[in-house]
Protein backbone atom coordinates (compact mmCIF):
# COMPACT_ATOMS: atom_id res chain seq x y z
CA UNK A 1 0.00 0.00 0.00
CA UNK A 2 1.35 3.43 -0.85
CA UNK A 3 2.01 6.01 1.86
CA UNK A 4 -0.74 8.23 0.40
CA UNK A 5 -3.18 5.31 0.46
CA UNK A 6 -2.25 4.45 4.05
CA UNK A 7 -2.81 8.05 5.17
CA UNK A 8 -6.17 8.19 3.42
CA UNK A 9 -7.28 4.82 4.81
CA UNK A 10 -6.65 6.11 8.34
CA UNK A 11 -9.72 8.35 7.92
CA UNK A 12 -11.97 5.36 7.12
CA UNK A 13 -13.57 2.89 9.49
CA UNK A 14 -11.64 -0.39 9.72
CA UNK A 15 -14.23 -2.07 7.48
CA UNK A 16 -14.01 0.68 4.87
CA UNK A 17 -10.21 0.60 4.97
CA UNK A 18 -10.26 -3.18 4.45
CA UNK A 19 -12.62 -2.81 1.49
CA UNK A 20 -10.56 0.04 -0.01
CA UNK A 21 -7.39 -2.06 0.18
CA UNK A 22 -9.19 -4.99 -1.47
CA UNK A 23 -10.40 -2.69 -4.25
CA UNK A 24 -6.85 -1.41 -4.83
CA UNK A 25 -5.53 -4.95 -5.14
CA UNK A 26 -8.28 -5.99 -7.54
CA UNK A 27 -7.85 -2.89 -9.72
CA UNK A 28 -4.05 -2.95 -9.72
CA UNK A 29 -3.93 -4.30 -13.27
CA UNK A 30 -6.83 -2.23 -14.62
CA UNK A 31 -10.53 -1.81 -14.19
CA UNK A 32 -12.60 -4.48 -12.50
CA UNK A 33 -16.31 -5.08 -12.09
CA UNK A 34 -18.05 -6.91 -9.25
CA UNK A 35 -21.23 -7.45 -7.28
CA UNK A 36 -21.04 -7.27 -3.49
CA UNK A 37 -22.42 -10.76 -3.00
CA UNK A 38 -19.49 -12.24 -4.93
CA UNK A 39 -16.75 -10.55 -2.87
CA UNK A 40 -18.40 -10.71 0.57
CA UNK A 41 -16.35 -13.70 1.73
CA UNK A 42 -13.11 -12.19 0.38
CA UNK A 43 -13.46 -9.08 2.56
CA UNK A 44 -15.33 -10.70 5.46
CA UNK A 45 -18.30 -8.33 5.12
CA UNK A 46 -21.94 -8.87 4.24
CA UNK A 47 -23.17 -7.77 0.81
CA UNK A 48 -25.30 -5.14 2.55
CA UNK A 49 -22.25 -3.74 4.38
CA UNK A 50 -20.27 -3.67 1.13
CA UNK A 51 -23.07 -1.81 -0.67
CA UNK A 52 -23.25 0.85 2.06
CA UNK A 53 -19.47 1.22 2.17
CA UNK A 54 -19.17 1.48 -1.62
CA UNK A 55 -21.53 4.47 -1.60
CA UNK A 56 -19.37 6.07 1.12
CA UNK A 57 -16.13 5.34 -0.73
CA UNK A 58 -17.24 6.80 -4.08
CA UNK A 59 -14.99 9.79 -4.76
CA UNK A 60 -13.08 9.32 -1.49
CA UNK A 61 -10.30 6.97 -2.62
CA UNK A 62 -7.79 9.27 -4.31
CA UNK A 63 -6.12 6.57 -6.41
CA UNK A 64 -9.33 4.82 -7.59
CA UNK A 65 -12.47 5.63 -9.51
CA UNK A 66 -15.47 3.89 -7.92
CA UNK A 67 -18.83 4.03 -9.64
CA UNK A 68 -22.14 2.23 -9.86
CA UNK A 69 -22.06 0.58 -13.25
CA UNK A 70 -25.35 -1.26 -13.69
CA UNK A 71 -28.13 -3.04 -11.86
CA UNK A 72 -29.27 -6.53 -12.73
CA UNK A 73 -30.45 -8.31 -9.59
CA UNK A 74 -27.82 -6.39 -7.61
CA UNK A 75 -25.60 -3.38 -8.20
CA UNK A 76 -22.51 -3.96 -10.31
CA UNK A 77 -19.63 -1.71 -9.34
CA UNK A 78 -16.79 -0.56 -11.57
CA UNK A 79 -13.43 0.17 -9.94
CA UNK A 80 -10.47 1.50 -11.90
CA UNK A 81 -7.14 3.14 -11.13
CA UNK A 82 -7.02 6.90 -11.67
Amino acid sequence: MSTNAAATDATYSPKAARLAEYLREEAADGETYFKAKFIADDVDLSPKEIGALMVQLQGRIPDLTVEKWSYTGATTWRVAPR
